[in-house]
């Protein structure tokens, strides 16, 4: 294909038994600025030379750096660590631990999306000038936490809201890699402009869930399967403010997929699937995709299967 953000995945069948990194991905949401149409998501298409999901669309995030979990980058959370651990309610992390995926969420959205989620220290907004300096900053060999120094700004870990947790199975379906992600929503920050890098990624793209999925099914963008399960529970509410509070009452929800083999194609179901360990449901849509022709489908009528 001309466009190679139209290309399907490759099918991995390697095992991998590395334990899955840790990471931090972030929904950035946005009201439509026509008034109709709705919240808005950020999507960016990593590089096609990447070697974790090239040319597909992705919210931004990456892994945990054993930076984030310094006294520099703790000192500069606007919550104590024992209130962001009960935020996660995660019995798997200690607080620090649990601290230190909002900080890794603050640091990648700056690192890949130019976006500061922070304040000055007078408690005033951040506003494009201050992430414009920010950036010129880093990319002059700073560190996030001596740019946060620097401008004397705090990271704003109470405007990020935990919403999923991603495991990548023992035998990742389109990854070479395992990933422990935690997902969270956050609102964009007023007054800013998101960018991206033309290294990690190439273009940003604001979307209304549904128009994201309506591009899916034209083949006109790929999508993971976890980018594609969140852009269809995205696509059920109507607002920023709908989103963040529907999932704020809700504890975070783990979601580990389970591969299986379906007609000669690879598959995977997701809690609630009566192939799946977990009985009860933890997200909207279809519980199970099937993996053909490069990309995930859900079984059955792709429109009405995607946001039943």
């Amino acid at each position: 294909m001309s466009n190679p953000a139209q290309a399907g995945f490759t099918l991995n069948n390697a095992v991998v038994d590395t334990p899955p990194r840790p990471s931090s991905t972030v929904l950035l949401l946005r009201d439509g600025h026509d008034g109709k149409s709705g919240l808005e998501v950020l999507m960016q298409r990593r590089h096609e030379h990447n070697d974790v999901l090239a040319n597909a669309y992705v919210f931004p995030g990456g892994k945990v750096d054993k930076a984030d979990g310094d006294i520099e980058m703790m000192s500069r959370l606007d919550l104590p660590a024992a209130t962001i651990h009960a935020r996660m309610a995660d019995n798997d992390l200690d607080e620090r631990g649990a601290a230190v995926y909002f900080a890794a969420a603050c640091r990648e959205i700056f690192e890949e999306a130019g976006l500061l989620l922070a304040v000055r220290g007078d408690g005033s907004p951040v506003d494009a000038q201050d992430a414009e300096r920010a950036m010129q900053w880093l990319r002059q060999g700073l560190s996030f936490a001596e740019v946060l120094e620097r401008f004397d700004l705090t990271m704003q870990a109470s405007a990020l809201v935990p919403w999923t947790r991603w495991i990548t199975p023992r035998m990742p379906m389109v990854m070479s890699k395992r990933f422990d992600v935690r997902f969270f929503l956050a609102r964009t920050p007023t007054g800013q402009t998101a960018i991206h890098d033309n290294h990690e990624a190439v273009e940003s793209v604001w979307l209304a869930p549904r128009a994201a999925l309506a591009r899916y099914q034209a083949r006109e963008m790929m999508l993971a399967a976890p980018q594609l399960m969140s852009l269809i529970e995205l696509a059920r509410h109507a607002s920023v403010d709908a989103a963040m509070h529907a999932d704020a009452v809700h504890w975070p929800r783990l979601i580990e997929p389970h591969p299986f083999e379906h007609e000669g194609n690879r598959a995977v179901a997701y809690p609630g699937d009566p192939l799946h360990a977990i009985a009860e449901r933890v997200m909207p849509g279809p519980t199970r995709l099937v993996f053909r022709d490069g990309r995930f489908e859900p079984f059955g009528d792709f429109s009405e299967r995607l946001l039943d």
